[in-house]
């Protein structure tokens, strides 16, 4: 192989790798901005402890949140990992295509 080809070879591969890995990445952090941008007090938030709770007060970098009536924690923006979606606003979330033989049914 010539050294021309080798580094084509290198090329593709580090292209592949780009597409693979750098971009979904990229992606996953430019929504999570975004979710953490259009947070509000009132809504229903997951953390990545695995919490449920209600947003109560926004500063800067911290968020305070109702862990259960009376009940207060300060957590970093960054520890939100979901806002749950209203129950007004949510959109029906449509089956998945069934698979081609029933989970019941033995086979032998």
């Amino acid at each position: 192989m010539s050294s021309g080809g080798i580094f084509i070879l290198v090329l593709l591969v580090l292209f592949l790798v780009w597409l693979m890995l750098v971009r979904p990445q990229r992606r996953r952090q430019r929504n999570q901005e975004l979710m953490i941008d259009h947070l509000r007090v009132g809504d229903e938030v997951l953390t990545a402890g695995g919490f449920f709770a209600i947003v109560v007060r926004i500063d800067d970098d911290e968020v305070t949140v109702e862990l259960s009536p009376g009940s207060e924690a300060r957590l970093s923006k960054r520890a939100i990992a979901v806002v749950m979606p209203d129950e007004d606003e949510a959109e029906p979330v449509e089956p998945e295509a069934e698979a081609s033989e029933p989970v019941g049914e033995n086979r032998r």
